[in-house]
Parts: structure tokens; sequence; C-alpha cells
């Protein structure tokens, strides 16, 4: 997969440095970069380093262009510029539009324009599937769901009935959409099940990880706004709001009913309480446990970094005596106030 320097300038609306004839093969990392490779650099670190790179050419920050000059692509964002590199250089696997024997699809069900169904794939009841979509091996497409145009489904995907997702939705391996929220009424000693009828609806360009669950609504729908993306095994409880564009880092667990606003960024194994509000452009940093709503857009963080053990143990020691020590300064409080 072989593009001219010149081309890749054109596609990424980069400004071209050097040779614009030269041939590029291959997108690697500044370190790993030779002859043929075309890397990036977004670590100012790196910026120092510029010398010691072997790769034909190199995507830099737009500043650098009368400074620098080698074969390069300058850009205002070198990151995004990566993200379109790998997108031309992908090779991911893509299915042919055609049919397998071995899937069952329901005679109600409406199949689009050039979809490609993969071997024992099921499509339920009245299910539709968009125009130019892919669903790989094994994946379950239940009764009443609809699935929008140019949707790319991998192998083991579980989506329940009466969902509805977008177009451009990427979901990843072993994911389930729209099981039953964890919901149970306490009943003499005993939970009685209450069901969830509500649904998931699932907005455009979205991208779901592996291995992840989003369960259907009790009564209103668990909703996953536009631009959203969901990184692998993570849990998204039922009637929970999930705003435009926002990230969400691996392991994170969302409680029942919360909603989360829009272009926030979720750190991994993030913990958060149900029925809370987080307002927009929020940033929660790695293993933060949310209890309250977040009414002010910022970076918030909690938990205890690690350290050595030693360390660790007598932090947690002096922890426990947190109680003790405030009653004692207290005290100390109100036996100065009596001195003066």
């Amino acid at each position: 997969m072989a593009h001219l320097l010149a081309n890749l300038a054109t596609q990424l609306s980069a400004q071209l440095g050097g040779n614009g004839d030269l041939i590029i093969e291959r997108l690697a990392t500044f370190d790993s970069a030779k002859q043929g490779d075309i890397t990036f650099v977004s670590d100012k670190k790196l910026l120092t380093r510029l010398s010691e790179c072997t790769a034909s050419a190199i995507v830099l920050p737009s500043e650098l262009k009368d400074s620098y000059s080698g074969n390069a692509l300058f850009m205002d964002n070198p990151y995004v510029g990566y993200a379109l590199l790998a997108r031309l250089f992908d090779t991911t696997p893509n299915l042919s539009a055609n049919i397998a024997d071995s899937a069952v699809i329901h005679e109600t069900a409406s199949i689009g324009k050039n979809v490609a169904i993969a071997e024992n794939v099921v499509v339920g009841k009245n299910a539709k599937v968009g125009d130019n979509s892919q669903i790989f091996a094994n994946t379950v497409i239940g009764e009443g769901t609809e699935l929008g145009n140019d949707c790319k489904i991998y192998p083991n995907v579980s989506i329940y009935h009466a969902c509805e997702i977008g177009n451009n939705v990427i979901i990843h391996a072993n994911t389930i959409i729209g099981s039953d929220g964890f919901g149970n009424a306490p009943y003499q000693g005993t939970w009685v099940k209450i069901p969830q009828i509500g649904k998931v609806i699932i907005g455009d360009d979205v991208e779901i990880g592996s291995s992840t669950t989003i369960d259907r609504g009790a009564l209103s729908d668990t909703v996953i706004g536009k631009g959203v993306k969901i990184d692998n095994q993570c849990q998204i409880a039922h009637n929970v709001k999930i705003g435009e564009h926002c990230a969400i880092a691996g392991g994170t667990n969302i409680a029942g009913s919360t909603v989360v606003g829009k272009h926030c960024i979720i750190g991994g194994s993030v913990a958060m309480n149900g029925h809370i509000t987080i307002t927009d452009s929020v940033v929660i940093t790695g293993d933060s446990m949310v209890m309250r709503s977040i009414n002010k857009s910022g970076v918030y963080s909690s938990g205890v970094p690690a350290q050595e053990s030693k360390a660790w143990r007598k932090t947690t020691a002096y922890t426990l005596k947190i109680e003790e020590l405030f009653k004692r300064v207290k005290q100390l409080e109100k036996q100065l106030e009596e001195k003066n």
C-alpha cells in the first residue's frame, strides 16, 4: 500500500515539506521507522530528537515549517495526522458483500444493499440491517432491532430485541447490547424481578469496545449519544444517558440512571454512582469513584496512587487513626480558645 507524499498531504489537508514524489509504504513509530516509512511527533520531548529519526517523512507541528528542511507534513495537530494516516494504511479485513449459507435470517427481516453477513449470524423477526453494513460470524441481531448504514459488528456480538443502532457504528467482539438492567424489588427476603421494558438507542459514529455491556432501560431508554467512544469491558447500566462525543476508557462502570454530559473524558476503571448527573466537558481520571453529581466542568480525581508497599501500609495505618486525631485536634482547639 504505497502513497506519494504529496497525495498524503492532500488527503490530510497538511502542508507539504520536501519531496512530494517520495513514495511512502508504511506508517511506523518514531523509534522504529525506517526508509519507506512515515511517522509523527505529537510529544514535545521527541522534537529534540528529530535528527535521530530515520523515517522517510514525518508529520510535524505547523510551527516547525520554516525550521525543518526534511520531508514532512506540517499540521496543527500531528496526532490527528497520525489518526488519518492510520485509516489510509489500515489492513483490517472487510467482509465480502454476501450472505453466508449458515446465516439464519427471519423472513420478515429487512436487509439493505451491499450487506455482508457471515457464518452463523441470526437476524430476528422484523429486524432491519442498513446498507453497506458488515455483520461478522456468530452475531445475533434481535427481534425488531434496527441497525443503520455502514455499521461493522464484529464476531459474537449479541444485540437484543428492539434496540436502535445508528449509522457508521462499530461494535467489537463479545459485546452485549440491550441485556436486562439490574432491576429487582425486595420482597419478604426474596427478590422480585422487574422486567426491563425500555431499549438501547445508540447514535451515529459510535464505537464500542469488546466485552462491554450496555443494559436496556427499565422504563425509559438507555441512550448513547452521537460520536461516543467506549473502550473494552465497560458496564453501562439501565437508563444511563451519555452525551455526544464522550470518551470512556476500559473497565469503567456507570450505575443506573446516571446522566453524563457532552464531551466528557472518563479514565479507566472509573466507577460512577447511580442517579447522578455529570455536566459537559468533565474529565475524570482513572480509578476515580464518583459518588455525587458534578455540576462544574473541569478535571476530577480520587483514589490513592500506587507507592512502595511499606509506605502504603504506613499510610493506611495513619488513615485508620484519622477520627481519633480529629477529635484530639478539636479538643486542643477548644483548650486554646479557653486560655485566650
